[in-house]
């Protein structure tokens, strides 16, 4: 059933390979939208939006739209085309805006891709159904709290040549996002809700302190 393809998770994969194929093959095209700190800073906020839509190569875009794939149909199940579209911009746009607050004093720091909307995806198909299990043995909850607990790890430490703070903006904002259009989750999976957002409040806490 979740592993049926919607005509609008469709199209978002379709676009994002058609401008990432594009990214490809034109520098200039991917410099001029990538998200990019100093570009942002002198006015081209439409950066935050348009990174989402480009990759690095193709392993990169095809675990992003795989990843889709895979839990885009629980969220437009669950909550309507629409719904969905919004929340995936949203999330790409809350785990660029992460990135930002991250990264706003590095002035060269570019970074690409759709993991944050992708996240956003994923974390609200965990709240829209906690019983889902992720590669046969995981629960949904579980899974959840792991990545944001390893996406803090990577934000504080700088693991790898990966967004990790888009990760987790775009999870936070899928997570607030899914439960401001579903407020009963609150009342019929509480300690899912609750689960979840012990790793939120502990980066917020981290940052507050300086700590990351």
């Amino acid at each position: 059933m979740f592993y049926s393809i919607d005509l609008v998770t469709i199209a978002i994969i379709a676009i994002t390979c058609i401008i990432s194929f594009k990214g490809f093959q034109d520098l200039e095209f991917f410099d001029k939208y990538k998200f990019n700190i100093y570009g942002i800073q002198r006015g081209e906020h439409f950066r935050f939006f348009t990174s989402g839509f480009l990759h690095l190569d193709l392993q990169h875009l095809f675990v992003n739209m795989l990843t889709l794939y895979f839990f885009a149909n629980i969220v437009v199940s669950s909550l309507g085309d629409v719904s969905f579209v919004i929340l995936y911009i949203v999330s790409l746009l809350g785990g660029n805006f992460l990135s930002y607050l991250f990264h706003k004093d590095e002035y060269h720091y570019s970074a690409i891709g759709a993991s944050g909307a992708v996240s956003g995806i994923l974390y609200s198909s965990i709240l829209l159904f906690p019983e889902m299990m992720i590669y046969g043995i995981i629960p949904g909850y579980v899974f959840g709290i792991g990545y944001l607990v390893y996406s803090i790890y990577g934000i504080k430490n700088r693991v790898g040549n990966i967004g990790h703070d888009a990760h987790f903006g775009g999870a936070v904002a899928g997570y607030a996002t899914t439960l401001i259009y579903d407020y009963r989750i609150i009342l019929s999976e509480p300690i899912t809700v609750i689960a979840l957002l012990i790793p939120i409040i502990i980066l917020f806490v981290l940052m507050k302190l300086g700590k990351i």
